[in-house]
């Protein structure tokens, strides 16, 4: 099964197809069921103003896009003021005109012309309309929109409550079917989150139990029943889930009722399969054929799962889906960098898959199988190879498929099943986005029926030919992870949701380092409570170190800037893949020098390979000639070169990959380099200096200058040095700022300095409240707060202020403060005594404010993650570099007036925001003056090439690290005009045609 997971998708397509395949004969009688099939769903859409409503409104059109953004967010919306704002924001721009009288459905064209109605409202201009309708309007818009997305809800959620559900589920157009009953809540934030959903779960287990004989069941989520359903945390979680999933089971064993455990992404099968495995195997259960579990068909471990719950000793229930989250699962595996995708990135190689595991099921001696589909032909397939079999279901989901099973089922004796969601409009909204995501998009079943521009044949055309003309290739628009950015390769990522992958992690960044890589003393190691000291300088013969290294740069200057910018770049690349071949002992020296967790110490590897290959493929470009155009007769050049010696200053929150951004920035750009690392981390400059050298940086031309602030204040008061990089606080940036005008002698000396801020997230009542926790504690907490990026400042809607703290603080529970070499830890020591006694001391004058605090290790320099309450935005003007969040609100309606406010600051490094208006996220852009805006997402993880970072006013001076702009700062520009006639004429004008006459 491991094997699988992350292996080329033509390998795990090629078995799959032969198992998929259909006989000639096969083929045609499936396609005649199939026909059947399609021409029962055309004639079911046609029926009722909901089917005709859902394909008036497409997922392809933007009217149908802003439905679904609107569903999404207003029924959580509190006040009114939003409300209208939202409404405006998804009605005012769509052109519901262009639907007007075009569906057969009358309730469908009044819902039309009420859309439209609703447009000339809260649109723009509207003229005499909107003048008649006058003030009542907008409150008449906000409520005709509040009953048509409790109506949307009612589609799609069987019921409020199990006992409604059950009630419905007994009219007579669900004759013949069953339902499984799946409880709202998608993943638990907090332990209490966990607590209601389990309640949840025991009180639907009870409703549905009082008459077993309905043949009704439970759908069982288990991110529901715990905050950290992660590996990580695989010691914590597996036993508490293991032991809540045996209380369900036993219970609906004793009811008489089956339960399912719903499928959950791909980085916790092994989690969900342990679990799965060890209630399967109680003795208390035996005898029960209820068990059961969902497998997804877009997994390439979907077989081998299956294989394995055929091997578990019991009859086990297995429900086939397609698949629930598909566009996350190809994100996050882009954004970590992963080997391989490990899912299909073809709707058809699904198909194929899911057709394959659906034989084996049918073959298996210990699976019920229950086929969940949409698809005609899928459906067709499995009625052919069944046979005159009925034991076995079908599945669709509630408000979809309709007209699918109806004759299947009341005709011919098959057996099917509505999944069936119960909770309230709120708890719907996650669900609701990703069901219709999945049906309304172009590849799927549901979307194809529904567009009329496809022929019959078309919508039934075999998968398993469409994937065997391609030879089971993966998408071309879905690269490869390290494809992703085109010529420059990306860089390796770990799947730390392997379980055997993060145990060789561990033990690797846990192994003693060889003696010339033990962190020096004032590493934050966890019984570290002395004051830092730091390495001896360089050591010097004739005058002073710094004065030494500066003069031995300058004079390996010449032959450097010479070499050519091909073979630099080539040097920058050969340091990048060294770094991810040491890999292993680099993320050691992150986790025992700097305090890293594992997480932080790959981000940091890849970060710096991400710099070094960025740079040369930059460098490549801009060090080339550039020929500006001018008269005839002249040529005009301009190029760019090295300006000298430069001095790096790195931090010590980031001492890999600023240490060596900064360097490869000046080192490509033809300049040699003095690097003075923070003192807290040397050994880990001293390490990626030495794979400079052996990837091809002469030693002279990158002089490592490990000390205090005295080297540093030396360093940059050397007149030979042509430029500084520093990155670190602004007091500093300052200092050095004004060091390098004092001397009225010395050229002027460019600086590139990028320093912290006060950081502020800004959230809407529109915001979905689990997104914003999660972001929030990723950006404030992360890192132990030691990020120049991190969340200072979080500034909630005052409507939803109460409900956001009481989940933020619920969140915080879960948190894990230890040993940053464990992978359960969160957040690990601050980085020296001097940062823990100033942040401790600040966090115990706030005493009065705090909101929530968590204990900390008695051992180690810990400070525990605090939030604080402010009673003002302007409270906070300073950063305090540690896991210290402050929070405060705002009024709706100001969100421009409560940025100018931030802006005040005079800081601007990053700002988010969260909100579901687009004209929201339209006034951040216009007022937020800050380096780096992050909209609907955390606020930390810059990457290299895609998210230039860099702040402006007191956080920087720009240009931003990882951009298109940042290696101009490092170069002096030269420019040369020949004139080209000087010998005798203009050759090129005087020898043209006579332009085509």
């Amino acid at each position: 099964m491991a094997m699988l997971h992350r292996a080329p998708e033509p390998d795990v397509l090629k078995p799959l197809l032969d198992r998929a395949q259909l006989s000639p004969e096969s083929r045609e009688r499936v396609l005649g069921t199939a026909s059947e099939l399609l021409a029962d769903l055309r004639a079911a859409q046609g029926r009722g103003w909901v089917n005709q409503f859902l394909q008036e409104y497409r997922l392809n059109t933007s009217e149908g896009v802003a439905l679904l953004s609107l569903a999404e967010a207003f029924l959580r919306v509190p006040d009114p003021e939003t409300a209208d704002l939202l409404i405006a924001d998804k009605l005012g721009e769509a052109d519901w005109g262009a639907h007007r009288g075009k569906s057969s459905s009358l309730l469908v064209n009044s819902a039309t012309w009420g859309l439209v109605v609703g447009r000339a409202v809260v649109g723009e201009g509207g003229g005499a309309l909107k003048r008649l309708i006058g003030r009542a309007g907008e409150p008449f818009v906000r409520q005709a929109v509040g009953a048509a997305m409790k109506m949307m809800g009612e589609i799609f959620v069987m019921g409020r409550t199990i006992d409604e559900a059950a009630r419905r589920m007994a009219r007579t157009e669900h004759k013949g079917f069953t339902a499984s009953f799946d409880m709202l809540g998608e993943a638990a934030r907090t332990h209490e989150d966990a607590q209601r959903y389990f309640r949840s779960y025991t009180d639907a287990v009870d409703a549905v139990g009082r008459d077993a004989r309905a043949g009704h069941s439970i759908s069982v989520k288990l991110s529901a029943l715990h905050p950290r359903y992660e590996v990580a945390r695989w010691s914590e979680c597996v036993p508490a889930l293991t032991e809540m999933l045996e209380a369900l089971a036993v219970q609906a064993a004793g009811k008489g009722i089956a339960l399912t455990v719903d499928a959950e992404e791909s980085e916790r099968l092994e989690m969900s399969l342990d679990i799965i495995g060890r209630v399967a195997g109680l003795p208390s259960l035996t005898g029960w054929d209820g068990f059961g579990m969902a497998v997804q068909a877009y997994g390439k471990r979907a077989a081998p799962v299956v294989a394995w719950a055929n091997g578990l000793g019991r009859l086990m229930n297995v429900r086939l889906v397609k698949g629930a989250y598909w566009d996350s699962e190809i994100k996050r595996t882009q954004i970590e960098g992963l080997a391989d995708y490990p899912l299909f990135t073809r709707k058809a190689a699904t198909d194929v898959s899911y057709l394959a595991v659906a034989r084996d099921m049918l073959e298996a001696k210990n699976i019920r199988p229950a086929f969940a589909s949409h698809n005609a032909l899928t459906v067709a397939t499995i009625v052919e190879w069944a046979g005159n079999s009925r034991d076995f279901e079908f599945q669709r989901l509630h408000g979809m498929g309709e007209g699918l099973y109806e004759r299947l089922v009341r005709e011919r004796g098959y057996h099917a099943r509505v999944y069936a969601p119960v909770g309230g409009h709120r708890d719907l909204l996650a669900y609701l986005v990703r069901r219709l995501l999945e049906n309304g998009a172009n590849s799927s079943f549901v979307h194809q029926l529904a567009d009329a521009r496809l022929t019959e044949a078309e919508i039934l055309a075999d998968p398993v030919a469409k994937i065997a003309a391609v030879g089971g290739a993966r998408h071309p628009a879905i690269p490869l992870p390290l494809d992703l950015f085109g010529v420059r390769r990306n860089s390796a990522g770990l799947d730390l949701s392997d379980r055997a992958v993060l145990a060789w992690t561990v033990a690797a960044v846990k192994a003693p380092l060889p003696a010339r890589e033990q962190p020096g003393v004032g590493g934050p190691t966890l019984d570290n409570r002395q004051e830092p000291t730091h390495p001896q300088p360089l050591p010097s013969r004739e005058g002073s170190a710094v004065g030494e290294a500066v003069a031995r740069a300058q004079a390996a200057l010449t032959g450097w800037s010479a070499t050519p910018v091909e073979h630099r770049a080539a040097v920058l690349e050969r340091l990048a893949d060294l770094l991810e071949a040491r890999r292993d002992e680099l993320m050691a020296l992150c986790v025992q020098e700097a305090g890293k967790t594992i997480a932080d110490a790959i981000g940091e590897v890849r970060e710096a390979a991400d710099f070094c290959r960025y740079y040369a493929q930059q460098a490549r470009e801009v060090m080339r000639p550039h020929e500006l155009p001018g008269p005839t007769g002249e040529r005009n050049v301009l190029r760019l070169e090295g300006r000298g010696v430069w001095a790096t200053v790195a931090p010590w929150n980031f001492p890999l990959a600023i240490f060596l951004g900064q360097c490869a920035a000046a080192l490509v750009t033809g300049n040699t380099v003095v690097a003075k690392p923070a003192p807290q981390t040397p050994r880990i400059a001293a390490r990626a200096v030495e794979l400079a050298y052996e990837a091809g940086v002469p030693r002279d031309v990158l002089i490592l200058a490990p000390g205090g602030p005295e080297v540093g204040a030396a360093l940059v008061a050397d007149a030979r040095v042509a430029g500084v990089a520093f990155t670190g606080s602004t007091t500093t940036a300052k200092k050095i700022a004004r060091a390098l005008v004092e001397d009225d002698d010395r050229p002027i000396v460019p600086l590139i300095a990028e320093t912290g801020g006060v950081n502020a997230m800004i959230v809407d009542s529109t915001a979905l409240p689990e997104q914003v926790v999660a972001d929030v504690v990723a950006s404030a907490f992360r890192s132990a707060g030691q990020r120049c990026s991190a969340l200072r400042l979080l500034l909630l809607q005052e409507e939803i202020a109460d409900g956001v703290i009481a989940m933020l603080k619920g969140a915080m529970e879960t948190l894990v403060l230890g040993d940053p070499g464990d992978p359960a830890t969160d957040v690990g020591p601050v980085i020296d005594r001097a940062a823990y006694d100033h942040l401790m001391g600040y966090r115990e004058r706030a005493k009065g404010q705090w909101l929530k605090t968590l204990e900390a290790p008695a051992a180690g320099l810990f400070v525990p993650p605090t939030l604080i309450r402010l009673d003002r935005v302007d409270d906070l003007d300073r950063e305090w570099f540690g896991p210290l969040l402050h929070v405060a609100t705002w009024p709706a309606g100001e969100l421009a007036e409560t940025i100018r406010r931030v802006n005040a600051k005079g800081f601007g490094l990053t700002m988010g925001l969260h909100s579901r208006i687009a004209r929201a996220a339209e006034i951040a852009e216009a007022e937020a003056a800050v380096g780096n805006l992050y909209i609907n997402r955390s606020m930390i993880g810059a990457v290299v090439g895609s998210q230039p970072f860099g702040g402006e006013g007191l956080s920087g001076t720009g240009p931003k690290a990882g951009g298109p702009l940042y290696l101009q700062r490092f170069c002096v520009e030269r420019h040369v005009s020949t004139d080209t006639t000087s010998a005798g004429g203009n050759a090129t004008l005087l020898s043209l045609d006579e332009g085509g006459i």
